[in-house]
């Protein structure tokens, strides 16, 4: 017998809909309804509330049909798991590469992922980081309007596409992250407020009202998202998950929903003795977020560092709108190399307020660091990559710097080699009305910016979605094939080098000249020297360098006393210094 469960505490009557007819749940305790029935493996079924139309599930482990359509019940006991034994690389250590399911590879599906997973092992990315890819409405999408959130994307390839590429990461010794949504459910398709409170109109998101996490009965439904983090480490055997915006998670209760989250996970790991891992992206330079909760924090075991993207990528744009003008300087980045948080109190003009506070006695291996991620590309007006807005000596440069930064790498799918396919924020939302408020909506946004509204690409064209998808072909191709060697030999040198993957931040000391736009990062024995001006320039050292052992650009030469740098190049060297006891 399989048992249909689903919480509705408002509900006079709930039957669930198959292709039989209709059977009535019996009523439960704490406003669920339950019956017990025999369902064949391919079943499908609904439910209807006081005799209404079928609703999907809220808890739909697989909608075949789409995120409306009738769920079907998955024996995930029935999977030939290859991943016994498997334990996942340290996060402390790791590489991470973000990817998009559907624009990843020509497939677009998990299975078309997993002929690329050798790509990603050859480069030396120990972690895979997947955006969202719970069932939306449509065939694609970024994934973030997300409504079915225990049921993986159908065209992508369902829950077997996605165990499959997750066993065959994990026998490519790969780990896999995924990418969850907490903050909010998409617009189109949701039908939770139908089964309860859900939702609240105490807190407003970006997005609309937020998830019901501290009003009444928001226990059941944060049991709804523990359950749904639960779900996706246990039966699909991923090694932890990426929260999104959690300063969109609005919870005023003793205890926050991120702290009832690290309390489950521990104790799944414990129970399967698998490591598993919570990563969160914040905004609000806040270290509570990775402080341990034994310390009073939220106990995430690391975070998305924008400090750190904003200091690079505006030093080497120049650009200043948005939230962009609170950064340029090569202060700026020197300080994001060496504290994580640029705005750790000060006042932040952008946001017109002091912001942040200092992440004192935490390690890089909280923080992720990164030059590209899908926001920072898609969210501009034509998803352009760092590969349309620098050279490539400037790319070299800055793959430098974030891969033998003190913090956790990060690279977004293609960057690797400078790929120059776009990516755009594309979506197929089978609604024409929501489809083209949103249209709307980003044409209007961009205007304020000063574009032109009518070169702002329409996300429901097909088109924006098909040139966001990468060219592997252009690996083989220069200058793409030099920078991909290049990143090798950055991630290569990372592994070999200890002072590389410390992540003492106290034992990171960076100089810098304002003015001629050079910057020197000393790690124990290692020096980092990158030239960030459009002249060459002379680096200076109080120590003798010892040894070239990677250069960005073949005319750099080492003095007695300095290293002479081309513009927008960078060097490591050995120097001669006590290693600190």
């Amino acid at each position: 017998m399989s048992p249909l469960r689903v919480w509705a505490p408002s509900a006079r009557r709930v039957d669930a809909v198959l292709s039989t007819g209709r059977a009535p749940l019996a009523r439960a305790k704490d406003g669920w309804w339950e019956l017990d029935l025999e369902l064949a493996p391919d079943a499908e079924y609904a439910y209807s509330l006081d005799g209404g139309e079928p609703l999907p599930d809220p808890r739909a482990p697989r909608l075949p049909r789409g995120a409306s359509g009738p769920a079907q019940l998955v024996d995930h006991a029935r999977f030939p798991w290859t991943d016994e034994g498997w334990q996942p690389p340290p996060l402390s250590s790791g590489i991470a590469y973000e990817l998009h399911v559907g624009t990843f590879s020509p497939e677009g599906t998990f299975d078309g992922a997993i002929a690329k997973l050798d790509a990603l092992v050859g480069l030396g990315v120990t972690h895979v980081e997947l955006m969202p890819v719970h069932s939306f409405p449509g065939t694609h999408g970024w994934g973030y309007d997300g409504v079915g959130l225990f049921a993986p994307h159908e065209p992508y390839g369902g829950p077997d596409g996605l165990k499959r590429l997750v066993d065959a990461a994990h026998r490519a010794g790969l780990a896999v992250l995924l990418d969850v949504v907490y903050n909010h459910v998409g617009p189109s398709g949701n039908v939770l407020p139908r089964f309860g409170p859900y939702l609240t109109d105490r807190h407003r998101t970006p997005w609309g009202d937020a998830l019901n996490l501290d009003g009444p009965d928001s226990g059941e439904v944060r049991r709804f998202l523990c359950d749904n983090a639960v779900q996706w480490l246990r039966d699909y055997h991923l090694d932890g998950l990426r929260i999104d915006a959690i300063h969109a998670l609005f919870d005023d209760s003793p205890m926050h929903l991120l702290v009832e989250l690290r309390e489950e996970v521990d104790a799944l790991a414990a129970a399967i003795g698998r490591h598993k891992v919570l990563i969160a992206e914040s905004d609000l330079n806040n270290p509570v977020v990775v402080t341990p909760v034994e310390c009073g924090g939220y106990g995430m075991d690391a975070q998305w560092s924008d400090d750190f993207h904003h200091a690079l990528h505006a030093a080497l744009t120049g650009e200043r709108s948005g939230y962009y003008q609170d950064f340029g300087l090569i202060a700026d980045l020197a300080k994001a190399i060496s504290a994580a948080f640029v705005y750790d109190g000060q006042y932040s003009r952008y946001r017109r307020r002091r912001h942040g506070w200092p992440p004192r006695g935490l390690g890089g291996n909280r923080f992720f660091a990164y030059l590209q991620t899908h926001d920072q590309i898609g969210n501009r007006a034509h998803g352009e990559r760092t590969s349309h807005l620098m050279p490539v000596e400037r790319l070299k440069l800055a793959a430098g710097l974030v891969l033998l930064s003190p913090f956790i790498p990060m690279l977004f799918q293609g960057e690797e080699w400078g790929a120059r396919s776009r990516f755009l924020y594309f979506a197929s939302h089978p609604d024409p009305d929501l489809a083209r408020a949103v249209r709307d909506g980003r044409r209007q946004e961009f205007a304020e910016r000063g574009w032109n509204p009518s070169e702002i690409p329409d996300p429901q064209e097909p088109a924006s979605f098909l040139r966001s998808r990468l060219d592997w072909s252009e690996r083989e191709q220069e200058p793409h094939a030099g920078l991909l060697d290049w990143h090798r030999r950055l991630i290569q040198l990372r592994g070999r080098w200890p002072e590389l993957s410390d992540d003492r931040l106290e034992r990171v000391a960076v100089r810098f000249d304002e003015k001629q736009r050079w910057l020197a990062i000393e790690r124990g024995q290692l020096c980092i020297a990158c030239n960030l001006g459009d002249r060459a320039r002379r680096v200076p050292f109080e120590a003798e360098p010892l040894e070239l052992l990677l250069a960005s650009d073949p005319e750099v030469r080492v003095g007695s006393r300095d290293v002479a740098l081309p513009p927008d190049s960078l060097a490591v060297l050995r120097v001669e210094r006590d290693r600190p006891a």
